[in-house]
């Protein structure tokens, strides 16, 4: 087996990116295929955490725009990762991973606090750690949590899971001519507005000199190749 180009690492996952077919909620098949890869990741050495999003459950900002006050849209979109994390955390089990959720709001009942310290203790003793529902505020999204997270824990690559193969200069589903970038400075990203993150977690990524990679989840076998050194995607970093 190849040796890992990255140690310690953090992905971000879509709560979309956990429905597969289906209009809501979760696919067992999918979250099954993604436990497997996170499994054979971490026997391969790495040190893995990681952030789920909500959105195949609940949206706050969408429900705010319909007139839901937006604190109370983001406090359940933050439930809602809870719940994401939770079923991660089953499916890992499953496959013989040791698995710990934390989250930002308290919700002891169900699992640990967030706190920077124990989380990277996890990591170091082989345990899988995932963070759940955001920062713990409204108003910042699950990429600024994700960016948050990898800093905390002195990431060496944060990895954004997508239903793409990467960063294109205009939507490749709607345009025949899209161009995918191999690589690109956060300046580059921001000033062109190229959102497949938002402005905040590129700038703390930017700011904390935390490389950051986009790539294909559909792609069997795409994580491992990652960490092994090859350059799948687009990778992001630096400045201008």
């Amino acid at each position: 087996m190849k040796p890992l180009a990255y140690r310690r690492v953090l992905l971000k996952l879509s709560g979309e990116a956990l429905m597969g077919s289906l209009d809501y909620g979760i696919d067992p098949a999918v979250i099954g295929r993604i436990a497997r890869e996170i499994i054979e990741a971490r026997e391969a050495g790495a040190e893995i955490a990681l952030v789920i999003g909500g959105g195949n459950i609940f949206r706050g900002a969408g429900l705010a725009a319909g007139g839901m006050d937006r604190v109370t849209g983001d406090q359940m979109g933050m439930l809602a990762t809870v719940i994401n994390a939770l079923a991660m955390q089953d499916a890992l089990e499953k496959l013989g991973g040791r698995v710990r959720v934390m989250s930002a709001i308290k919700i002891n009942d169900v699992c640990e606090d967030y706190i920077r310290r124990r989380a990277v203790r996890h990591l170091e003793k082989g345990r899988i750690a995932i963070f759940a529902a955001g920062t713990g505020n409204p108003f910042f999204t699950t990429d600024s949590g994700a960016a948050l997270r990898a800093i905390e824990i002195d990431a060496d690559l944060l990895l954004k899971a997508t239903k793409v193969d990467g960063v294109y200069d205009k939507d490749p589903s709607k345009h025949a001519d899209a161009v995918r970038y191999d690589q690109l400075t956060y300046d580059q990203v921001i000033t062109q507005n190229l959102q497949v993150m938002d402005t905040a977690a590129f700038a703390l990524c930017r700011d904390s000199d935390v490389p950051l990679r986009i790539y294909d989840l559909s792609e069997p076998g795409n994580l491992m190749r990652i960490l092994q050194g090859e350059p799948i995607g687009t990778l992001v970093q630096g400045r201008s």
